[in-house]
């Protein structure tokens, strides 16, 4: 499969359990999303470099990260980045919040069949949620600035654990980000998905990582 290949190439550590649960996305999730459209009829043809792949630059960037580090994916959508980060780091603990019900069933049905006991969802708001945590993920969601007005409210500022980046807000997005990083009220750094994949589709992708602590 090309694209599990793909992710071998650059996750060469990874263990035969998190090679099979990546193996099985490929067929979990256009089995769901026939059911439940979560991912474009299109671009469910390009799963791993698109949205599994693309998820995994978060965890490119972290590096490794201390045991019972805690993340919450906030508009998880379908489930990413944050499924496929919980098989890329099955030590650490995720939390999986959308308002859209039926994106957090599959993302639910998805983790379950994969037996992912890392991983809670939540169908609601990040407002809702009153548990604070090393980092808040996302991918492109809304803009920056509104993003991390909602974040900073679930960041751990004082987490005990030592991880290289600080806690703070850790999200997906393309094309140019000047505006939002102008309005928004705290340090930014951008760092090119093609840092670590050098593929073209990630030509104008960026991580942007906003420290709160």
């Amino acid at each position: 499969m090309e694209g599990l290949d793909t992710i071998l190439k650059y996750f060469p550590g990874l263990g035969p359990c998190q090679i099979e649960a990546f193996r099985r996305l490929g067929t979990l999730y256009p089995e769901w999303n026939a059911k439940i459209n979560v991912i474009s009829r299109k671009d469910i043809e390009n799963l791993y470099p698109n949205h599994i792949l693309h998820s995994l630059a978060i965890a490119a960037m972290l590096g490794n990260l201390q045991d019972d580090t805690e993340i919450m994916d906030l508009g998880t959508g379908g489930g990413f980045p944050g499924i496929p980060l919980a098989i890329a780091y099955p030590n650490c603990r995720f939390h999986l919040v959308d308002r859209i019900g039926k994106k957090i069933r599959v993302a639910s049905e998805i983790a379950s069949e994969l037996n992912l006991s890392n991983v809670t969802f939540q169908h609601g708001d990040a407002g809702e949620c009153h548990k604070r945590f090393d980092y808040v993920v996302s991918r492109a969601v809304m803009t920056l600035d509104s993003l991390s007005k909602i974040a900073i409210r679930n960041i751990d500022k004082h987490s005990p654990r030592a991880n290289r980046y600080k806690p703070g807000l850790i999200c997906l997005k393309g094309g140019d980000l000047a505006q939002e990083i102008e309005n928004t009220p705290y340090p930014v750094m951008e760092i090119p998905v093609t840092d670590f994949f050098n593929l073209p589709v990630y030509e104008t992708k960026k991580i942007v990582y906003v420290p709160m602590a």
